[in-house]
């Protein structure tokens, strides 16, 4: 399997203090992929990394012809500011602007696709509502009705089912497992580790340093779990300023 993304010793934090350290390893085309570990294990800041929001402090990340079109990327819910006056229409409108542009007018066969990824979340008669009204998983579903219209070849998601209902986690995956099957690559931070065990089958468990990476059921072994626990609460916030970066 041809890799997309592939990382080099890679380092990433914030003011030279590493969040992720001493990565490497490659993300294959088509991968469907768990990030899991501690809170504070450089999860998000991994993703930050890939879509470039964070250059790397040490290290490299290849992205292997994948330019920033190419990678769609949700963040934490937490992150998104709701206050914005938009409709449930106009935020999923904003998947197309790969294709219209950010100044780019939207015609009639654009609508349609709008109108058809809105369906395809379960948010059919929602296309006027402001998103400031939605709640957590109506929200949630909008987001990923705009990344159906992303088309992106590289889909990253962070915390994706966080606070969810089970039928909007359930809906929500369906779409994972359809991108995957389009062979798309996904990479998901996730927290629930049974769910993790259901629907991905490779995990990259993460304790700031990498503790293991491949196979779901071997990586998240009671053993590995415990060394990325002990690696989590050992590491001191305050060492480690990285020396590239001075």
């Amino acid at each position: 399997m041809a890799s997309v993304l592939a990382f080099q010793n890679l380092t990433l934090g914030y003011d030279r203090h590493p969040a992720v350290h001493h990565l490497s390893g490659e993300i294959g085309e088509g991968a469907l992929l768990a990030v899991v570990g501690p809170n504070g294990a450089g999860k998000s800041t991994l993703l930050k990394g890939i879509v470039g929001v964070l250059s790397p402090l040490g290290g490299k990340i290849s992205r292997n012809g994948v330019n920033a079109q190419d990678i769609a990327y949700l963040p934490q819910i937490a992150e998104i500011d709701r206050s914005f006056p938009i409709s449930v229409f106009d935020l999923v409108a904003m998947g197309l602007w790969k294709h219209a542009g950010l100044l780019g007018g939207i015609g009639k066969a654009d609508r349609e696709k709008i109108t058809i990824a809105i369906e395809a979340v379960g948010l059919r008669g929602f296309e006027h509502r402001p998103i400031g009204t939605l709640s957590g998983g109506q929200m949630q579903r909008a987001l990923f009705a705009r990344l159906l219209l992303q088309d992106a070849r590289v889909i990253l998601l962070d915390e994706p089912f966080a606070s969810l209902d089970s039928k909007t986690v359930s809906d929500l995956l369906e779409l994972v497992h359809r991108w995957h099957g389009e062979k798309r690559t996904v990479v998901a931070v996730l927290h629930d580790f049974e769910l993790v065990k259901q629907h991905f089958p490779e995990a990259l468990l993460l304790a700031r340093e990498p503790v293991a990476w491949g196979n779901t059921a071997q990586t998240l072994s009671a053993e590995n779990l415990l060394k990325a626990r002990r690696m989590s609460e050992a590491f001191d916030d305050l060492a480690g300023i990285c020396e590239d970066a001075a």
